[in-house]
């Protein structure tokens, strides 16, 4: 049995709808779906709950939560099969445990604190950091939907250890028949670039140059069904990656440090305009 795609509820709006991206997801990728309740979540994530639940309540039951999500991703896919699970743990240590055995860890941007969807919560931002498996964490408006996106594009960060990272992307976007967008960020040192006005643009040449053909190195054994696009991008990635999630529909970055977020990612997380994926490196 393929291993199933786990998502967090903790009774938030956000979390719920969560649940509705994981459903479709799990669909596509034909995987059952595990709906995961860590106990311990309400302790320091507040009480908001999602307007399904009901009224505010300052203790409500992990299992109405549950069988809200369940009974949530069952409506919008039939036949998908659907677990729940309540764990004793907090939610960092419950998601990242269940991650041992998953496919994939959906995660909302925020937890039940009530904050504003742009700020990261402390269990997405744990999680992405120390998972074993790739994590979606869901940033900006992905309008609940996996597969139909508003711009049928999805972008990747390739960073220096790029098969993973490559890999999950083309197969998403193979599931979704939509164009891949690679993206290699180049950057000239200053140094390099104030010795003579003259001489200028040479260094910064070169460097693009480098960067392309990493980028094809890279993009060598690309499989002919998808459309890949190529782009070198002049800047830090942490800059470059968030400004081209504005017309994503899916952000594709790898994580090298297990428990630990870079620099990069870090700012992804926290900038961007679609949904992120986190995919653990191989080393």
């Amino acid at each position: 049995m393929y291993l199933p795609l786990v998502v967090g509820v903790d009774g938030s709006e956000s979390s719920m709808r969560a649940v509705d991206w994981a459903a479709d997801e799990a669909d596509l990728h034909g995987v059952p779906l595990r709906v995961l309740y860590g106990a311990l979540w309400e302790g320091y994530e507040g009480a908001s709950l999602a307007r399904e639940l009901g009224e505010l309540s300052a203790r409500v039951q992990a299992e109405d939560i549950l069988g809200a999500a369940a009974r949530r991703a069952r409506c919008r896919h039939p036949d998908l099969l659907v677990t729940t699970e309540m764990m004793p743990h907090e939610a960092e240590h419950a998601l990242v445990c269940a991650g041992r055995n998953a496919s994939v860890i959906v995660v909302g941007s925020r937890g039940r604190s009530g904050v504003a969807d742009r700020l990261l919560g402390s269990v997405s931002r744990t999680v992405a950091a120390a998972s074993d498996c790739p994590v979606v964490v869901l940033r900006g408006n992905h309008d609940n939907r996996a597969v139909t996106g508003r711009y049928g594009r999805i972008v990747v960060g390739l960073g220096e250890a790029p098969s993973s990272v490559l890999r999950f992307a083309v197969t998403e976007a193979r599931l979704r028949h939509v164009p891949l967008t690679v993206v290699r960020t180049w950057r000239c040192p200053a140094h390099e670039t104030v010795d003579h006005p003259l001489v200028e643009g040479e260094p910064a040449r070169l460097y693009e140059e480098r960067a392309a053909m990493e980028l094809e190195a890279a993009l060598e054994d690309a499989p002919s069904d998808i459309a890949v696009r190529r782009h070198t991008v002049e800047g830090p990635a942490r800059s470059v990656l968030p400004a081209a999630s504005a017309e994503a529909d899916l952000m594709v970055i790898g994580r090298r440090s297990h428990g630990r977020l870079g620099r990069v990612a870090h700012s992804v997380l926290h900038r961007s305009a679609c949904p992120v994926v986190i995919v653990p490196e191989q080393r």
